[in-house]
């Protein structure tokens, strides 16, 4: 076998094991051509029986003789009988139940050039469910029996064929050609180097991933597809290949500042495939998450403590309260006042503790950055002295953008007036704003003033560093550091030739274009509300949120162009989704949403009302139901 049929051959077992089902394929001697890891998995298979060329009626004697078929009187004739209907290449569907109580469909089709290819899926948890279904059936009307058993048996057919058959026995009439659409449909750049650092192969996707780069590089060298900046990032981790390693590495392009992950694995005979990704919005995601519960730790171990000094500061003013009205020396009335200014400030230095540690829930909305730009302007400019000008320079593009323009606006206004109390009497402020590529929006804070200190760079983003002295609280900048991580984002410091700079980072992300109308969404549970929130914007709908019947009942009477509501069952109240149902001003399409069992009666009765979806539930099911309710 040359070097490209054993580079073919690898790629086709890896594609056939990303393959859910188990998939074997016999050619028409009823030997084994392939098959991929879940078959030998499903059935248990020994090393043997999975090697090409294996027989049929040899894997058949095996299950036979092991039990998957139950109690088998005649195992020659079960043998015989098997290998004359498999000798017969007909397109096959039936499902089976094996000795261990798993119920599998099989589905098999025959091979232009003879043999078979057969597809196993697991249906055990589906059969359970139509079962589960049939039981309750007195309590289901016929029409949704008839609904469930059509749907159930979609889900089979689907799950049977996952991977599309057709598509596979295509693939395999020219393995090649089948290798290539796989890989080209990747979201990621697969490719070959030899051992020269030529590709030899590539799935033309390297420009998606990397942008700038070439599509076409067969023949070139890796440094010359790459760059010279990209390519001394990765070529020590190409050399540990070479070595016979598999490194895992992450990098950020230089220039649009993306995350790529690569994964190089030795061929084994000296030259090194290559994976590449790009992990951006999954890094981003990660950021997020990982603030988020930094935040909850904080919170945690900051909410008794700060309780606690908030009751000792209490008793402080109170004291000194009375010690005021005392007729005290004058230097005793002093340190009087001072006793109590300070033990203000420290309230203040605890609310805003509880403010950076509390329950900070992003809100990203479409966001109009022109107009927050503007905005800032309009609110920073009169707290600006006579001697300092304040200049914005706003290159954002027009689209909106999903961003907490609340949060963000805070964050600028934040550093604006760091940036005056650094400029003294005089000095200009400059907010500048552009796209990276469509993966960030890059917003810098520039002043004229004396620039950061070392340690101010080291330790400007640490809670309570401050160099304003009994002034700062030192709270300002981690604050904004907290939510541009909230967002997935970075946040930097420097200095210039005239000052300094505070850079931040936004993920770029497009707001949708609401086509759906406006939705009203009722959910008490905010970290519910938000997951059903993103769903309605993902499939085109500007939302307004509330938590109760009343609330929402409210925004129905005062909101006209209200397209569709999604409401809770239980709400905050007395009040339920079904009465929220009867208080509406106007008819319109609502679907009610539950956690409750079938056996409860508010469930029972939002069914007799209209359609109620089960929770959990997908995006998809939520959008086909929405489509029911909006057919005349």
């Amino acid at each position: 076998m040359d070097r490209s049929e054993q580079w073919i051959k690898t790629m086709t077992t890896a594609g056939l094991n990303l393959i859910a089902q188990a998939l074997s394929i016999y050619d028409n001697d009823l030997r084994l051509a392939v098959c991929n890891r879940r078959f030998q998995e499903m059935f248990h298979l020994p090393d043997r029986l999975i090697r090409p060329g294996a027989r049929f009626d040899d894997t058949i004697r095996y299950l036979a003789e092991r039990g998957d078929y139950g109690e088998v009187a005649d195992i020659d004739a079960l043998v015989q009988r098997r290998v004359e209907q498999a000798c017969a290449f007909v397109p096959h569907y039936f499902e089976r139940t094996r000795a261990n109580g798993q119920v599998i469909s099989i589905e098999g089709a025959p091979l232009p050039q003879g043999g078979w290819v057969t597809v196993y899926t697991d249906i055990t948890r589906t059969k359970r469910v139509e079962e589960l279904l049939r039981a309750r059936s007195e309590e289901l009307s016929d029409q949704l029996l008839a609904h469930a058993e059509e749907l159930s048996a979609s889900n089979r057919k689907l799950a049977a064929t996952i991977g599309a058959l057709e598509e596979t026995q295509r693939q395999l009439t020219e393995i090649e050609a089948r290798t290539r659409l796989t890989t080209e449909m990747m979201p990621a750049h697969i490719a070959h180097v030899d051992r020269d650092g030529h590709y030899t192969y590539s799935n033309r996707r390297l420009s998606a991933v990397m942008p700038g780069r070439p599509s076409d590089i067969l023949g070139l060298h890796i440094s010359e597809a790459l760059g010279p900046e990209a390519f001394a990032k990765i070529e020590p981790h190409l050399q540990a290949a070479y070595s016979g390693d598999s490194p895992v590495f992450e990098f950020n392009e230089t220039h649009d500042g993306r995350r790529i992950r690569v994964a190089f694995t030795p061929d084994g005979t000296g030259g090194v495939y290559i994976l590449s990704m790009d992990v951006t919005a999954e890094t981003q995601t990660r950021v997020a998450l990982q603030q988020s519960r930094r935040r909850a730790m904080a919170a945690q171990m900051t909410s008794g403590l700060a309780h606690d000094f908030s009751n000792l500061l209490t008793i402080i003013l109170g004291m000194m309260s009375k010690m005021a009205k005392m007729d005290l020396p004058e230097e005793a009335a002093e340190l009087v006042a001072a006793t109590q200014a300070t033990a203000q400030r420290g309230g203040r230095l605890l609310n805003r503790i509880a403010d950076m540690t509390g329950n900070r829930t992003l809100r990203p909305r479409a966001t109009d950055m022109h107009g927050l730009l503007e905005d800032l302007k309009l609110l920073a400019t009169p707290t600006l002295p006579r001697g300092i000008g304040l200049s914005v320079l706003d290159h954002t593009p027009d689209e909106a953008l999903m961003l907490d323009a609340g949060m963000l606006q805070d964050a600028l206004l934040n550093l604006v007036l760091n940036a005056r109390d650094a400029c003294g009497a005089n000095g200009l402020i400059t907010v500048s704003a552009h796209a990276i590529g469509r993966i960030w929006i890059e917003i810098a804070v520039t002043d004229t003033g004396p620039g950061f200190s070392k340690e101010a760079l080291e330790r400007g983003l640490h809670p309570f560093f401050t160099t304003k002295g009994s002034e700062g609280s030192g709270l300002g900048l981690p604050m904004v550091y907290d939510m541009v991580k909230l967002a997935g984002g970075d946040m930097r410091l420097g200095n210039t030739p005239t000052g300094a700079v505070v850079t931040l980072r936004l993920p770029y992300r497009a707001a949708p274009t609401a086509q759906g109308g406006l939705a009203l969404l009722v959910e008490d549970n905010e970290d519910l509300r938000a997951t059903f929130r993103d769903m309605l914007v993902d499939l085109g709908h500007t939302v307004i949120e509330a938590t109760s019947a009343d609330e929402a009942s409210a925004l129905a009477a005062d909101i006209e162009d209200i397209a569709l509501v999604l409401s809770d069952i239980k709400l905050e109240g007395t009040a339920t989704g079904i009465d929220l149902l009867q208080r509406l001003p106007r008819a319109l399409p609502c679907i009610l949403m539950t956690s409750l069992p079938l056996s409860d009666p508010l469930h029972r009765e939002a069914l007799a009302r209209g359609p109620v979806l089960r929770k959990p539930f997908s995006r998809a099911q939520l959008a086909a139901l929405i489509r029911t309710e909006e057919t005349p």
